[in-house]
């Protein structure tokens, strides 16, 4: 495989010891220690946790490294405040583990725990100790675990994998090399370890490995030294299915060089490693000290972004050209943790000397690039895929510049029902980036001071829904009925969506003036309320050229709206679709489409987001709602939702539906194209200035409208925003009991908010009500600080398992609020989407059902968590 163009180069390294404000607790040189990262807190900004280590060399034969012993290995632990740039060394209380090097390490919530390692004794024990930063109050415990566990070892590797289980892999136990796998579910008590028998290709025995688990629930197993010492260059993914058996998949290519002792973290969906040593205890040198594994695609690439070519691309020296990064990381046993798109690396050994500095991955000085790791966008210019038959990524080499090749391509077609990560990572390392950069947007700004509409009507809720029948199908008309709204016995249920996701960074393209009468195709193609039915072969209609005009046409009538757009009264108000365009068309069917032949001369359309993602046909769902925004640029209204991202979608439906229905090439250049779109749409709308509409919430930091109008468009998921964080992903409080701000199941670093942030927020605002949606809730809508606001969710049976209503709001113009709902109806038999056949093709559909959790209740105040457990947070 010859070396292609790719993306952003892997990072520059630079020193941090002028950071340093206190010296003398600075941990000072060591080896064999391990670094963590901590999420910020509401107090606290993002940490890094150093523990243990070898602190000294001595003389004598040493067991993995000739000629160099480890002395003073340490218990000692200190923080690092990423924020204020300090080191401190800490004293937690409780009882601590016994001093130790070559040892494994994890964060879980608010804690890290540590297992294993070596120390003055030998062995350290198998006991499993967490350091309890609950409260920035750090304390030891010591977590009972039952049966049989991985037992003493050194040299092995340990994370959390789904946000659940602490997953070690291999190290040595004193007499062999080991190459077994053990899980402890922090989700379930009491404690037990549980040998996995993963199937599939099985790693060999290694100690002094990597690993770092993907927020999508990969366990990525990197190098390693063999049961005969030998450097390896393989990688391996554990991962977990539905029914509970883990299966391990070897990754494509090897490593630039065979290495170990080296260091390896994720951000985004690229594991970077850094450092190792070869076969005698070498160090890795040349190009190879930096390399990055893209697990979206399945490549390896090295520093400059170029696809690896060979087992081995070490040059065996330094080249008159490396920077001084490369010689930098030329070390062993360090240790590495990222804070959002950044690298922390501390100390290590190189030859018989211990390191001390500490290093920071920066963006590369000569890239086009942002940031090296953020899937930001590019300013590259890329032709349309239809224009000389080029590829989606750029003309042909023999044009003067270099595209991905059809391997590549495979590799990630193949990848992409797994790719990317999900947005508890997105979001923890927007909030660290903003914390980082100095960016506040925790203030808390002055009342809103502007007037409000120039009727004084209050905003209020029709006391009976629109319902129709579930028992029917067709025409529908005749059996709509009205509920009162204390009917609805399933208003309290709720679904909290799995974890989502990060990919490609989206990309420009050059284009022509847009065809006129394209979006006229799209409405006349799929604007069929009554008789609309999916096509049976899968194909798109639009092919890639026509997507990117569609774009185009539509991206210039944002660019022209507010981030914060002002509506008038009537208005249907919709939540998220996810790709069920069927739900769509039932809901224009019953209560009316935008359509001159519809209702679109005197009422407006307004839709929340989270368009795609999920259901089978997203690309139906954003086209017409992009080709109805064309058409009526004045009456239809879209806002983005948390999966408008391609950090999102790259994992949950979009990216692959788009690959599948369009082919390789047009599909990854329509999916880049649509996401690039989305970093235009504007975040939240005003109706009369009573009603406020958005995708998420409110969460900690957004208590002025000002805040959401001041955020600058076009803009991506990983600038770091707080506002953005929680306007995209924050969600209401179990129910109007729980108030203040807690803890988001959807992960570390999200919230949720009460109802008395919802009353001062309408109240500082001159507000009266809050729509919004990214919730699925069973009724379709659903009230929350007593009716102040409104969760609203438009897709019926979400993912084929919810069984729940779909509805919309109309708003009419005395600001009285009309739930009409539909309920879930099953496809017709005969329908392609009920073929064994389809079922067959469609199993990425149902992997992607199977990550959803069961539904909760919800208004049942939930018992409160143990907080000297895993399981808190």
């Amino acid at each position: 495989m010859g070396s292609k163009q790719w993306m952003q180069p892997a990072p520059t390294y630079h020193p941090l010891q002028t950071f340093w404000d206190t010296e003398d607790d600075a941990p000072g040189p060591r080896c064999a220690h391990t670094l963590t990262a901590i999420a910020p807190t509401k107090t606290n900004g993002p940490r890094l946790i150093l523990f243990g280590g070898a602190t000294a060399i001595g003389g004598g034969p040493s067991s993995a490294v000739p000629g160099i012993r480890l002395d003073g290995v340490t218990n000692s632990v200190h923080v690092y405040d990423v924020l204020t740039r300090k080191w401190t060394r800490i004293q937690p209380a409780g009882e601590a583990p016994s001093p130790r090097a070559a040892h494994a390490a994890a964060v879980v919530g608010t804690m890290v725990a540590f297992q294993g390692g070596i120390g003055p004794a030998g062995h350290s024990t198998d006991d499993l100790y967490v350091l309890d930063l609950t409260n920035d109050k750090y304390k030891w415990h010591r977590v009972v675990v039952r049966g049989e566990g991985p037992g003493p070892r050194y040299g092995h590797v340990m994370d959390l994998v789904a946000q659940r289980y602490l997953v070690t892999v291999s190290g040595n136990d004193g007499k062999k090399v080991l190459s077994d796998a053990w899980a402890l579910d922090t989700a379930q008590k009491p404690y037990a370890w549980q040998k996995l028998n993963p199937e599939g290709d099985k790693p060999s025995a290694r100690m002094y490995a990597t690993a770092s688990a993907r927020t999508d629930g990969m366990f990525l197993l990197c190098g390693g030294r063999d049961i005969l010492g030998t450097p390896l260059a393989d990688a391996y993914g554990l991962l977990m299915h539905k029914n509970g058996q883990w299966e391990w998949t070897p990754a494509p290519g090897v490593s630039p060089s065979p290495r170990y002792q080296h260091a390896a973290v994720f951000v985004g969906a690229r594991l970077h490693v850094t450092g190792g040593v070869l076969r005698g205890g070498r160090a890795v040198d040349g190009e190879a000290a930096v390399a990055v594994l893209d697990t979206a695609a399945g490549v390896w690439l090295d520093r400059h972004g170029m696809v690896t070519s060979s087992r081995n691309n070490s040059k065996g020296g330094q080249s008159q050209t490396e920077d001084s990064s490369l010689e930098l990381m030329r070390r062993g046993r360090h240790a590495a943790a990222s804070v959002g798109g950044r690298i922390y690396v501390y100390g290590g050994l190189r030859g018989d000397v211990l390191l001390d500095d500490f290093l920071i991955a920066e963006e590369s000085q000569n890239s086009d690039s942002r940031a090296p790791m953020l899937t930001s966008e590019t300013t590259s210019g890329v032709t349309s895929p239809r224009s000389n038959n080029s590829s989606p990524f750029g003309p042909t080499p023999s044009s003067g510049r270099l595209s991905m090749n059809r391997e590549s391509m495979e590799r990630l077609a193949e990848a992409s029902a797994a790719e990317a990560q999900a947005a508890n990572a997105v979001w923890q390392a927007a909030q660290a980036h903003a914390m980082i950069s100095n960016v506040s947007d925790d203030s808390q700004p002055a009342e809103n001071n502007s007037e409000g509409s120039d009727t004084e009507r209050d905003v209020t809720l029709h006391p009976r829904a629109v319902v129709v029948a579930n028992e029917t199908v067709g025409n529908l008309g005749g059996l709509i009925r009205q509920l009162s709204l204390n009917q609805f016995e399933n208003e309290s249920r709720r679904m909290i969506p799995s974890q989502n996701d990060r990919a490609y960074p989206t990309r420009k393209f050059t284009r022509q003036p847009s065809p006129q009468g394209l979006h006229k195709k799209v409405v006349s193609t799929l604007l069929r309320p009554r008789n609309w039915k999916p096509p049976a072969n899968r194909r798109f209609f639009l092919d890639s050229y026509e997507v990117g005009e569609l774009c185009h046409a539509a991206e210039q009538i944002f660019l022209h709206e507010p981030t914060v757009l002002q509506l008038k009264a009537p208005i249907k108000v919709f939540g998220d679709l996810h790709g069920q365009f069927g739900d769509l068309m039932r809901l224009f069917d019953e209560y009316g489409f935008p359509s001159t032949a519809g209702d679109i001369t005197y009422i407006d359309y307004l839709f929340l987001g989270d368009y795609v993602d999920r259901g089978q046909h997203s690309l139906e769902t954003i086209t017409l709602l992009l080709a109805l925004k064309i058409q009526y640029p004045e009456n239809v209204h879209l806002i983005r939702g948390n999966h408008e991202a391609a950090d999102i979608n790259a994992l949950f439906g979009f990216r692959l539906e788009c690959i599948e229905r369009m082919g390789e090439n047009d599909g990854i250049w329509a999916w880049s194209r649509f996401n690039q779109l989305f970093n235009h749409l504007p975040l939240a709308a005003m109706i009369e200035k009573k009603i406020i509409c958005m995708h998420g919430g409110i969460g900690r930091s957004i208590h002025s409208v000002e805040q959401i109008e001041k955020i600058e468009r076009p803009i991506t998921m990983d600038t770091g925003s707080l506002v953005l964080m929680d306007l995209l992903w924050s969600d209401p409080t179990e129910n109007d009991s729980v108030e203040g701000l807690r803890p988001n199941a959807r992960g570390p670093g999200l919230v949720t908010f009460g109802p008395d942030r919802v009353t001062d927020f309408c109240k500082r605002n001159k507000l009266q009500m809050i729509i919004r949606a990214h919730e699925c809730v069973m009724d379709g809508f659903e009230r929350f600080a007593q009716g102040q606001l409104i969760t609203l969710f438009s897709a019926t049976n979400y993912c084929g398992t919810a069984n729940n209503a779909g509805a919309l709001l109309v708003v009419g113009r005395g600001l009285v609020v009309v739930p009409k709902l539909i309920h879930p109806l099953p496809p017709p038999f005969n329908s392609p989407e009920a073929s064994p056949e389809h079922v067959q093709d469609d199993t990425w559909m149902q992997e992607l059902n199977y990550q959803r959790p069961p539904t909760p209740t919800r208004g049942r105040p939930q018992p409160n968590h143990d907080r000297n457990s895993l399981a808190y947070i």
